[in-house]
């Protein structure tokens, strides 16, 4: 049985104190990773420990499917970056997320963790939760950043 569990974690350390892998994979809401870069959509930074944290109105929401899908990678072998834990296994992964200033989501870049299958999820995960983000006030596109932790029971 998987009991599955999918937080949004609010990054306080830098994103390359967690992961020191390169972002690579692109995607967006017009455009998947699979394609060029669109005209005037800019890249992700290279250093994501400046962008501000991604704001969330729900931090942690029960998602039996959500978690099902990466623990199903996971034991497919696509997957080698999970932890076991003594409550089950964790594959956490950061985003970086551009947003327009009326609160559209332009560009998701997921960090690089060698599972683009849940890196490509992890980014419609955050396409999915769009409603519930939080944008500061600011007068054009801004990066922010985030995380994703899917656990399920052993």
């Amino acid at each position: 049985m998987i009991g599955a569990l999918f937080a949004l974690l609010q990054v306080v350390a830098p994103p390359g104190a967690i992961l020191s892998t390169p972002p690579a994979a692109q995607t967006s809401p017009s455009m998947p990773s699979s394609g060029g870069a669109s005209a005037g959509v800019p890249l992700a930074p290279q250093d994501w420990s400046a962008l501000p944290v991604l704001r969330i109105r729900q931090r942690s929401t029960t998602l039996a499917n959500t978690s099902a899908y990466v623990h199903g990678e996971v034991m497919a072998g696509r997957c080698a970056r999970a932890i076991r834990t003594t409550q089950g296994w964790t594959l956490s992964i950061d985003l970086a997320v551009l947003m327009t200033p009326d609160g559209r989501v332009r560009r998701i870049t997921p960090r690089a963790i060698d599972c683009p299958t849940v890196e490509q999820y992890a980014a419609g995960v955050i396409l999915g939760a769009r409603d519930a983000i939080d944008v500061v006030d600011t007068d054009s596109d801004t990066w922010y950043r985030t995380s994703l932790t899917f656990a399920w029971g052993a």
